[in-house]
């Protein structure tokens, strides 16, 4: 919240259900601003165009989950968006530190 931040949501395509599990799992406080939310539908990673569509993740993971990425929105516009896929690791798995916090936080950074 000292760099601005009002809120940090984290979604998946799963339901509400195992999202409260993993949020209380993670310790993450209901009166903090950190959100765990479920798109069970995948209605919002489709909306982003964020949907793994490759027949290797597809295949061990089911069809309709969500690339692996961060975002900072401000009022509605993305000011930087960092996505963990690459040509040969559509799932981002080899590299998820492009998406995560300390990646986020230079972002921040360079933006203030």
């Amino acid at each position: 919240s000292e760099m601005g931040i009002d809120e940090i949501i984290v979604f998946c395509v799963d339901n509400a259900a195992v999202m409260d599990a993993w949020a209380k799992d993670q310790g993450i406080d209901e009166k903090g601003i950190i959100t765990f939310m479920g798109d069970p539908r995948g209605e919002l990673t489709k909306a982003l165009g964020m949907e793994i569509t490759d027949p290797g993740p597809c295949g061990k993971l089911g069809a309709g989950r969500c690339k692996r990425f961060s975002a900072f929105v401000e009022e509605g516009t993305i000011k930087t968006f960092n996505l963990a896929e690459a040509p040969d690791d559509p799932a981002g798995d080899d590299h998820p530190e492009v998406s995560c916090v300390e990646k986020m936080m230079k972002d921040l950074e360079d933006l203030l």
